[in-house]
């Protein structure tokens, strides 16, 4: 039966740990990417917990079974045998496994769900909302104006360097994930209100102290995830949008808006940071969405 070598069986938590590194250090994963597939090994660890080997075909197959019986959503489930799938390749990559018997796993039927996004005249009020007669103010309307001509994700906004951002040049340089280095153009509104923003708000928020990143709170250190999170939804509380907004929202708005503008979708796809076409191609689904309710809603014989 296909599954882990009986002489040599290696230890689940010796090989999470090895995976583990092998993602950080080799791969140059993200922080958020590694959390996922430590929690989704932790789960694998939890019912294989009395064993304590790496599991072969036949206990695979019966967590497996555990997970489609409990109250988890089919993308949980599918991200955590995506996980397996790329444990166990490792594993076999590794010599540590005589054969991979996650080859056989199915995954569940996903529905493709349209991603959330906003229209211009939101994204204006939004970026509207920050009180710029504070030094925050002025800092969070750079941040959303940024946000929204990069597309960049939060960790990445959140990271930025000062000389990250060529304001002459007018793009900005980050590092996503798989510590892929990418350029991305910026337009005048966006670089104009981070000019704003170093002319004097990012002094007084620093008050003597410095930081090599661009946006820093009142403490002198940079802003986190989390706390960009809590603002943005606080500021679409004020603009009167109370549904679900988040970051990866204006990382939406920004890919569909260009492509409505008529930008071609290799070109979105360099800019939002994607190694396949296929995650950017979600965004032509919305487009055809849209479409069709045009259709609906004004063709005399819809």
């Amino acid at each position: 039966m296909p599954g882990v070598i009986a002489e040599t069986a290696p230890t689940l938590q010796g090989a999470t740990a090895a995976f583990l590194a092998f993602c950080r250090l080799e791969k140059g994963l993200s922080t958020n990417s590694l959390q996922a597939y430590s929690t989704d090994l932790s789960s694998l660890s939890a019912f294989f917990v009395d064993s304590g080997n790496v599991p072969a075909q036949e206990g695979l197959e019966t967590y497996v079974d555990s997970l489609y019986k409990s109250e988890l959503s089919p993308r949980t489930i599918a991200r955590r045998l995506a996980t397996l799938r790329n444990f166990y390749r490792f594993l076999l990559r590794e010599r540590r496994i005589e054969a991979d018997p996650s080859e056989y796993l199915k995954s569940p039927k996903q529905w493709q769900t349209i991603p959330k996004f906003l229209n211009l005249e939101e994204i204006n009020r939004i970026i509207q909302t920050p009180d710029i007669s504070r030094p925050a103010g002025v800092r969070d309307r750079a941040m959303l104006e940024l946000l929204y001509a990069t597309g960049l994700r939060v960790s990445e906004l959140c990271r930025l360097g000062v000389g990250d951002l060529n304001l002459e040049l007018g793009y900005v340089r980050t590092v996503g994930k798989g510590n892929k280095q990418r350029l991305i153009p910026a337009g005048k509104q966006a670089l104009q209100a981070v000019r704003d923003y170093l002319g004097e708000a990012r002094g007084a928020l620093l008050k003597g102290k410095t930081s090599k990143y661009l946006f820093v709170t009142g403490r002198g250190g940079c802003m986190t995830r989390q706390g960009f999170w809590k603002l943005l939804g606080g500021y679409g509380r004020k603009a009167g949008i109370f549904r679900q907004l988040t970051p990866h929202v204006f990382r939406h708005s920004f890919a569909t808006h260009l492509l409505e503008g008529g930008a071609d979708l290799r070109s979105v796809q360099t800019m939002l940071g994607h190694a396949d076409i296929s995650t950017t191609q979600i965004y032509t689904h919305v487009m055809r969405s849209r479409l069709r309710d045009a259709i609906n809603r004004h063709h005399p014989r819809a």
